[in-house]
């Protein structure tokens, strides 16, 4: 499930894209629907890093038809790195992506900097973090969820995280909201056990979240759009370096 819309992204053939936080490469993997679109995964964990280099290997074996890697895919790779010492040259990347990562970090302002720093200028900066409302209702109704080591330090407000992200030297230029379905998610597993998977409700909806994903129906492509502007789990902004 994507949480950036690549229309908005304005790649084109010979582009490099940094996807920071990749996880299992769920954004990276819709480098590999483009032409020419050279593209590294970067995380902190060797799980994620391993399981987005299966995931591009397998779309690579698989026909165009099929949902594989379209012809003239650039290259690929998926390696561990801190987002606080990029391994990479200042300017080199026409994309970075950060997705729900920045909400993660205790030093998120020397995170951006280090972002901005492998950007080029006039390149396009893609930043997600979870919504204020959404996200301050899982903390009310869970302590666990707070507290998981490795989880959420803070919660953004919209225009907080709008003018830090100018300050640092970007050109806001679009912003959305996304994942209207998963908010009520996620309050289900705050409400009755965020480390329970085995509760019966819990289950079905992420059956429905399931299915949205993999059918794409029109019963949940219409729910999103409703509930998105009210209830949406992430906040996305696009900026341009300057």
């Amino acid at each position: 499930m994507l949480t950036m819309r690549f229309e908005k992204l304005g790649l084109k053939p010979g582009d490099k894209v940094l996807d920071v936080g990749c996880g299992g490469g769920r954004h990276i993997r819709q480098t590999r629907l483009l032409p020419g679109i050279d593209a590294i995964g970067l995380d902190l964990g060797q799980d994620e890093v391993q399981e987005t280099a299966r995931t591009l290997r397998e779309l690579d074996q698989l026909p165009v038809a099929m949902g594989g890697s379209v012809p003239g895919a650039g290259q690929w790779m998926s390696m561990r790195g801190s987002v606080y010492q990029l391994p990479f040259a200042d300017e080199t990347f026409d994309c970075v992506i950060i997705s729900e990562v920045l909400e993660h970090l205790h030093e998120d302002e020397r995170a951006l900097s280090e972002l901005t720093r492998v950007l080029k200028r006039g390149g396009t900066l893609a930043a997600s973090v979870p919504r204020e409302g959404p996200e301050a209702l899982c903390w009310a109704l869970s302590k666990r969820y707070r507290n998981t080591p490795g989880g959420h330090v803070r919660i953004y407000n919209r225009k907080k995280l709008r003018k830090m992200l100018a300050e640092g030297g970007f050109d806001i230029v679009d912003s959305h909201f996304a994942h209207g379905l998963h908010s009520p998610y996620w309050w289900l597993k705050c409400a009755m056990g965020v480390d329970d998977d085995d509760i019966s409700l819990v289950k079905l909806y992420h059956r429905l979240l399931v299915w949205d994903m993999m059918r794409r129906p029109l019963l949940t492509r219409v729910l999103e759009h409703m509930l998105v502007p009210f209830i949406g789990k992430s906040v996305v902004f696009y900026g341009i370096k300057v």
